[in-house]
């Protein structure tokens, strides 16, 4: 088998040197090991617990008494599409800069849609780690809602009353980014100055300077951060250092990312889009092969159909992140 050191090295700029370097599912299986585990194998039911190797790949829980395999506690659990096609959707969806559709990764795969949809969803969750860095020194906050326009939509389908940004016919999403660094972006009920201050609060360092537009929920920002407003309003984009331009830009990438791949999305499922746009703007200085192993090495959460559909965006909320 090879080090540890040559499993991490792993280099791949194709679609073809993918397919040399993970040629079958014991491969992928046994990097994978290497990438979560680093050779020695742990009991996901208990870590300290000694772990004996069994046939077909399983091994054996001394404490607990239960086999487990690589897939055990991670998002590949109980699913029966290959090791092999998920390392094959995890590559599509992170070297692509605008993201991959259900659609279109159904027929890489060779899955149905219904399927590929799921894997994005659970992909999506899992590359969420990326969305809770602590911010400091300089930090942009900004919201933006994301849907399309109202006169866009068929007679029956517009809101009445609607002009403009709400969220009754958009989906507000709050984003922070460190100059310079990474970046946080949550879907939220409303930009009222109650939840943006707990959004902040949760993730920028007291000691930072909070760059914002004029917006009057951040006007409660004042006692807590140096905080510097430029006037979107009045045509002042620059003020000296102030500016928002950085999280403009990120709106402008997922923006662009839903129209040009997804088309449409779901008020339900856009924080997983949001998500999965997050990871690539913050591992976008990474090699497309670096990006994909970084996200094989944190997919640990198991997300059920049920929770994704029903219950799990529930957990994504300010609320999960109090302190």
């Amino acid at each position: 088998m090879s080090t540890l050191g040559d499993m991490l090295n792993l280099k791949f700029d194709s679609l073809l040197d993918f397919a040399e370097a993970f040629p079958n599912e014991e491969a992928c299986i046994k990097y994978l090991e290497q990438l979560i585990w680093y050779g020695i194998p742990v009991s996901p039911f208990n870590r300290a617990s000694k772990v004996y190797t069994c046939a077909n790949g399983k091994y054996f829980c001394k404490e607990t008494k239960k086999y487990f395999t690589i897939k055990t506690g991670t998002m590949f659990e109980n699913s029966k599409v290959s090791l092999r096609q998920w390392f094959m959707a995890t590559y599509l969806v992170t070297s692509n800069s605008s993201g991959c559709s259900a659609t279109n990764l159904a027929r890489k795969i060779g899955v149905t849609r219904k399927t590929a949809h799921y894997m994005l969803l659970k992909l999506s969750v899992n590359l969420g780690f990326e969305n809770r860095n602590k911010l400091s020194n300089v930090v942009e906050v900004d919201e933006s809602y994301v849907g399309g326009k109202n006169k866009n939509r068929h007679r029956d389908k517009r809101y009445k009353g609607v002009q403009g940004r709400a969220a009754k016919d958009k989906v507000p999403v709050f984003g922070m980014i460190e100059r310079d660094g990474k970046l946080n972006a949550f879907v939220v009920n409303d930009v009222g100055s109650k939840t943006l201050t707990k959004w902040v609060a949760r993730f920028v360092t007291p000691s930072s300077v909070v760059m914002s537009d004029e917006w009057k929920s951040y006007n409660c920002l004042n006692s807590h951060y140096e905080h510097h407003i430029v006037e979107h309003g009045k045509g002042q984009y620059v003020s000296e250092s102030a500016h928002t331009n950085t999280m403009e830009g990120f709106w402008s990438i997922l923006k662009s990312s839903i129209c040009s791949v997804y088309r449409h999305v779901s008020r339900k499922y856009m924080q997983y889009y949001v998500n999965s746009s997050v990871f690539r703007y913050n591992t976008r200085k990474m090699s497309d092969c670096e990006r994909m192993l970084w996200a094989l090495q944190h997919s640990t959460k198991n997300i059920t159909q049920g929770e994704l559909i029903h219950g799990f965006r529930n957990k994504i909320r300010v609320k999960a992140y109090a302190a």
